[in-house]
């Protein structure tokens, strides 16, 4: 059984992105980078809203990834070659190897994926994972938090969220950010 794992990179006030909808402050230097890919190469599948998705497959575009330094390369490899999932009743077909589009979000279908999968699941966009957490199909929570106050944005934890924690993982970057993945207890 995989477990289904929620994180993304945030401000140190808890925004994935900020008032005005960027995120450039996010980007990780070389060793945090290095440091997701191993964390992200356990993921069998990733399952995506539909604005996140389309925020993703930049890492299926050659030409934007041309002369990019191997350690991009290699997380545009773990991504491609991982099974995606996105819930979105507009989108079209996203015409991308091994990514499907599911109409609407099923908590029974994504625990049978779940109970089915013998690699872990990454669930990604505070969305689709506000209704994962609701739903209590979120095993581990992780963060990766960037020395930055950004001051408004959409939050990486739904409001009025109550979770049991227990921190599992801790680490800290010559950069500044700060990795923290808790265990959600059920």
């Amino acid at each position: 059984m995989g477990r289904l794992t929620y994180g993304m990179m945030t401000s140190l006030d808890g925004f994935v992105n900020g008032p005005d909808g960027t995120f450039g402050w996010a980007e990780p230097d070389e060793e945090t980078h290095r440091f997701a890919n191993e964390r992200e190469r356990e993921v069998g599948t990733f399952l995506y809203g539909r604005r996140m998705f389309e925020t993703m497959r930049f890492w299926a575009d050659d030409e934007a990834l041309a002369g990019a330094p191997p350690y991009i390369l290699d997380y545009a490899d773990i991504w491609r070659t991982a099974t995606k999932v996105v819930f979105s009743s507009t989108m079209d077909e996203p015409a991308l190897e091994r990514t499907r589009v599911e109409r609407r979000f099923d908590p029974e279908a994504v625990r049978a994926l779940k109970e089915s999968s013998s690699q872990d699941l990454a669930v990604a966009g505070p969305t689709l994972a506000a209704q994962m957490l609701r739903a209590g199909l979120v095993d581990e929570i992780s963060v990766f938090i960037a020395p930055v106050v950004v001051g408004g944005g959409t939050r990486f934890l739904p409001e009025q969220a109550a979770l049991d924690l227990s921190l599992v993982q801790m680490r800290r970057f010559d950069s500044g950010f700060v990795f923290l993945r808790y265990a959600v207890r059920h």
